[in-house]
């Protein structure tokens, strides 16, 4: 399938690389605003340089992929869909909930497909943990904590402004990998009760590239709070970008016989491991060969090519971005936010995979 990617800033090059690992996707021509950043991917991964308008005119391109700023994924995702292309957006899928309803309701009309990162869920270490907890490992999942605690990226993104804008901050940067993989691995989210708050009005960029830059915080920094699932399972979360040191875990998850520690959903593999009632923590094997970025597309053009149902779909994206969303809505309402949409969790990837094979 010929795809065309839309924004070839930072992690542009991560697509490219994974695209050239597969036989299944084949970049045609990439696109920036900025045309010169565009001619540097085009040159180093053998594409075409071409406007966005040029690339969402070429009948060639099936399956635009939506590299954008957060603030544009909607914008740039509606354009695809009305040029009549698939489209797969780098996540969050949108800055609002209202913006990501209008990519659904647009692709459903239009009679396209929409597609969202992260795919590290797809990962063996994510897809290793579901495995456990539906075979038993830990009884019925009971509670669970999630944290990513850090001091944000102004110390080394070459562009770190845009994080702390509308559709920034911790939990709409980091917030998908942790709340996707916990939707994987649970089911859908059932309500949220939060609390959020920002540490900093302002942050002074330390990275090279944007050394003594000053970047208004526009968004909030640290949001701690609990997602109760519909199966029952709840979850406390911390998200946040004012915390220099921590010691905290990526993901645990507490069951009624047992607990299981789940890998940094930001990567795609790293260590699984049980624990039975007292017992000591035991490595699980992971199911099959890691794989990496880009492996969402992978799945979503094969889909389309056989008629099955894409893994990291719209409709899945859309309830991670409502979850998100709820916990600013709940610190300001002072109430719990019920959670309207319901999906059903994406298929399991095989087991015994071979790197990058995902059609079984």
């Amino acid at each position: 399938m010929k795809i065309g990617i839309v924004g070839c800033g930072n992690i542009s090059g991560a697509y490219f690389g994974g695209a050239q690992k597969t036989d299944v996707v084949e970049i045609k021509s990439c696109a920036d605003l900025n045309m010169d950043a565009a001619r540097r991917q085009a040159e180093k991964h053998g594409c075409e340089a071409v406007t966005v308008d040029a690339l969402l005119a070429d009948p060639e391109i099936e399956l635009v992929v939506n590299l954008t700023i957060p603030r544009a994924h909607a914008e740039v995702a509606l354009r695809a869909i009305e040029a009549g292309k698939h489209t797969y957006s780098e996540k969050p899928f949108a800055v609002d909930v209202a913006s990501g309803k209008r990519v659904i309701d647009a692709a459903r009309a239009k009679g396209v497909r929409v597609g969202c990162a992260p795919d590290t869920f797809l990962g063996a270490g994510i897809q290793t943990s579901r495995k456990a907890l539906d075979g038993g490992a830990i009884g019925k999942p009971l509670a669970g904590s999630a944290f990513m605690c850090g001091h944000g990226h102004e110390s080394w993104h070459p562009n770190p402004a845009f994080y702390y804008d509308i559709g920034g901050g911790p939990m709409f940067d980091m917030g998908p990998y942790y709340v996707t993989a916990l939707v994987n691995i649970l089911g859908p989210a059932k309500r949220v009760a939060a609390v959020t708050s920002k540490g900093f009005d302002e942050r002074i960029a330390t990275s090279e590239a944007a050394k003594g830059l000053r970047i208004p915080v526009n968004t909030p920094t640290h949001l701690a709070g609990t997602i109760e699932f519909a199966n029952g399972a709840v979850v406390t979360m911390i998200m946040s970008f004012d915390m220099w040191r921590h010691g905290l875990p990526c993901i645990e998850l507490y069951g009624t016989e047992g607990s299981i520690r789940v890998p940094d959903p930001n990567g795609f593999g790293g260590t699984v491991s049980v624990s039975k009632a007292r017992e000591d923590w035991q490595e699980v094997p992971l199911a099959f060969p890691n794989n990496a970025r880009m492996i969402g597309v992978i799945d979503m053009a094969q889909a389309i090519r056989s008629g099955r149902p894409h893994r990291a779909n719209g409709e899945l994206a859309y309830h991670v971005l409502e979850v998100m969303a709820s916990f600013e809505r709940s610190s300001v309402t002072g109430r719990h936010v019920e959670i309207s949409t319901q999906i059903e969790r994406p298929a399991a990837m095989a087991l015994g995979l071979a790197e990058w094979e995902i059609d079984k």
